[in-house]
């Protein structure tokens, strides 16, 4: 198959567990719980997105025509500056919706390369073998089936969400990231209170908006 990518960049890491990390990240483009356009906003099942995952226009986006060259195309990402100086090549693959998109070819192929692959997704579709890191952001209203991983991200407050309900789930990590937007100050207040009441759980926030990254 062919992989629509809106945009693909290095950077470091900004969320969760592995902030910090310098990382390629490959955003696909494409969601299934948002076409991502305007008029289709008030029936989306996510509202608060913050990151624009139409078309195919962002830097290093395109249409990749087979996993390989796509991997390729990661590896040289990763391979600016000094890669002679250590560390295990890390790819984000994000979006949208990573799972539309992300197949076996395309792990073996980023595999065959000696990456790691870490993912960000909604959790309304199984995550493949093969995934080095697995981050899941529940969404209120929708059926989580990726109910393991790695690492659970539920942005705070979102009506609808259980907090009783998502820690039956099996995760090595638990945090909480505040709503970015109008109101992100009573996010910020709201996320610290569920962690100082419901200690399982850490704050985790977006550093790569507080140091001006991607």
């Amino acid at each position: 198959m062919s992989y629509a990518v809106k945009e693909m960049f290095l950077t470091l890491q900004g969320e969760g567990l592995q902030a910090g990390m310098r990382a390629v990240f490959l955003r696909f483009a494409g969601c299934n719980l948002w076409s991502g356009r305007e008029e289709d906003r008030a029936t989306a099942e996510c509202t608060f997105c913050d990151t624009d995952f139409v078309g195919m226009d962002g830097d290093g986006g395109g249409r990749f025509a087979d996993a390989d060259r796509l991997a390729d195309r990661v590896l040289s990402f990763w391979n600016e500056g000094a890669p002679e100086q250590g560390g295990e090549p890390l790819v984000v693959i994000t979006g949208g919706e990573p799972m539309l998109q992300l197949d076996a070819p395309l792990v073996a192929a980023l595999k065959a390369r000696g990456l790691r692959i870490a993912i960000e997704t909604n959790g309304t579709i199984p995550v493949i073998a093969g995934v080095d890191w697995i981050c899941v952001s529940p969404k209120a209203g929708t059926k989580v089936v990726q109910r393991r991983g790695d690492e659970l991200k539920m942005v705070w407050p979102q009506p609808g969400l259980d907090p009783a309900e998502i820690e039956q789930w099996d995760f090595r990590h638990w945090l909480v990231q505040p709503m970015d937007g109008p109101a992100a100050r009573e996010a910020h207040d709201a996320a610290i209170r569920f962690v100082l009441d419901r200690p399982r759980w850490r704050l985790s926030l977006q550093t790569h908006k507080l140091l001006g990254l991607r």
